[in-house]
C-alpha cells in the first residue's frame, strides 16, 4: 500500500478503484478516514487534480530525479508504448518525454502534424480510438484545446497534454517541482508572472488555486489570461491571484520571477507588434533590482535573449531556467508512471 504525505496527513492509495483517501495505519493496515476520490484517467489540465494529487507527482518525481542520479535503471514502463502526437514542432517536451519513456523502459512513438491524418481531416474521435489499440498512452502537444478534450473522449487510453494554446500543465508542474527545491513550500511563496498572459499564465493561475500560493501577474493591456479560467481560481484560491499591468509592482514581493516568449509558436504575424507592445516586460537587471534579493528567476526555454529576458539575467546565478528544464523529464516520469504504469508507482 503505497502512501503520499501532505499537510501532516496521509493518503492512501487503493488501486482496486484507482482512488486515493486520507487514512492512517492502525496495526500495520491502512485504515481510511476520509472520502476516496479516483485519480483522473488523463492529464489534460491542472485543474482535473487536487493538490494532494499533484504534490504526490512531485514527490514521487523528486524520488525519481534521485534515483537517476543515483544509478538505478527502472523499468516500470517496460513493455509499454506510448504515442507522441506532436502538430506543434519542441526540442525540450519532446526530448524530455522521449527520454522520460526510455528511462522507465518503454518505447515511444513519434507522430509530428505531416505524420498524421489529421491534417487530412480525419476525424479525432477516429484517430483516437484507432491509436488505443496500438499504443498505451497519447501525448499530445497541439493549438487547441479542444483536440486534447476529444482525443481523451474517446480514447480507452491515458491522454496527456504536452500543449496547447490554453494550457501546459506538464510544464508548470516541473516549474513548481523547481521552486519547491530552491524554495521549499510553495503555499508560503509570491510567484511573479511578467509577460503574455497565454497558456502558462492559465495554468499558473490554476495552479496558484490548488497549491494556495499568492501569484501576481503583469501583463500589457489587452495581452491578459483567460478571463474564465481567471475567474474559477478566484473563486476557491486561498490566497490573492493578483492581476496588473506595471511588472515593477509584480516583483515587488516575488519569491519567483517567471517569464516566457513574447510571441508563442502560431503567432509570428504578430511578432513585430508584439515586440513593440511588451518592451517594457523585459526582466533586465533593473527590473530584477526591484524585487527582492533572494528572488529566483524561471524561464521555460526557448528563450530569445535580449527580448522578454537580457542574456545578463538568463545567465545570472538568480536564473534557475536549466534545472527547470531537467525538472520536465522527472515530472513527465512521475505523470507517465501513475497513468501507465502500476498504481503502486504513483506516490513515494
Amino acid at each position: 500500500m503505497q502512501i503520499a504525505s501532505l499537510l501532516g496527513k496521509n493518503y492512501f492509495f487503493l488501486p482496486d478503484i484507482c482512488g486515493w483517501a486520507e487514512g492512517e495505519r492502525v496495526g500495520g493496515c491502512p485504515h481510511i478516514l476520509g472520502e476516496v476520490r479516483k485519480v483522473p484517467k488523463h492529464f489534460r489540465s491542472l485543474q482535473d487534480f487536487n493538490r494532494q494529487e499533484l504534490q504526490a507527482l512531485i514527490d514521487r518525481a523528486m524520488v525519481l530525479k534521485q534515483e537517476k542520479r543515483a544509478g538505478v535503471i527502472h523499468q516500470q514502463l517496460r513493455g509499454k508504448t506510448v504515442g507522441l502526437i506532436f502538430e506543434k514542432p519542441s526540442t525540450r517536451t519532446r526530448v524530455s518525454f522521449e527520454a522520460a519513456m526510455y528511462g522507465l523502459g518503454g518505447q515511444v512513438i513519434f507522430l509530428s502534424g505531416r505524420d498524421t491524418q489529421l491534417a487530412r481531416s480525419e476525424p479525432l474521435k477516429d484517430m483516437s480510438r484507432v491509436m488505443s489499440r496500438y499504443v498505451d498512452g497519447m501525448v499530445v502537444r497541439t493549438f487547441g484545446q479542444e483536440v486534447v478534450e476529444e482525443l481523451a473522449a474517446y480514447a480507452t487510453v491515458p491522454v496527456i497534454n504536452a500543449l496547447t494554446d490554453l494550457h501546459h500543465p506538464c510544464q508548470v508542474l516541473s516549474d513548481i517541482m523547481t521552486v519547491i527545491e530552491q524554495k521549499g513550500p510553495i503555499a508560503e511563496r509570491t510567484i511573479a508572472w511578467v509577460g503574455d498572459g497565454n497558456n502558462m499564465a492559465n495554468s499558473w493561475i490554476q495552479a496558484a488555486a490548488i497549491f494556495g500560493f499568492r501569484l501576481v501577474l503583469a501583463c500589457p493591456e489587452g495581452y491578459e489570461p483567460n478571463e474564465e479560467i481567471l475567474a474559477a481560481a478566484r473563486a476557491v484560491a486561498t490566497r490573492p491571484i493578483v492581476l496588473g499591468h506595471d511588472p515593477r509592482a509584480a516583483v515587488a514581493e516575488a519569491d519567483v520571477i517567471n517569464v516566457d516568449v513574447w510571441a508563442s509558436m502560431g503567432m509570428e504575424a504578430e511578432a513585430e507588434e508584439r515586440l513593440r507592445v511588451f518592451s517594457r516586460f523585459q526582466l533586465d537587471d533593473a527590473l530584477l533590482l526591484a524585487a527582492p534579493v533572494e528572488a529566483i528567476v524561471l524561464h521555460c526555454l526557448p528563450a530569445h535573449r535580449g527580448e522578454e529576458i537580457t542574456e545578463e539575467v538568463l545567465e545570472s546565478a538568480r536564473c534557475v531556467a536549466f534545472d527547470q528544464a531537467e525538472n520536465k523529464m522527472h515530472i513527465h516520469k512521475a505523470i507517465l508512471e501513475s497513468l501507465l504504469g502500476s498504481s503502486q508507482a504513483l506516490p513515494r
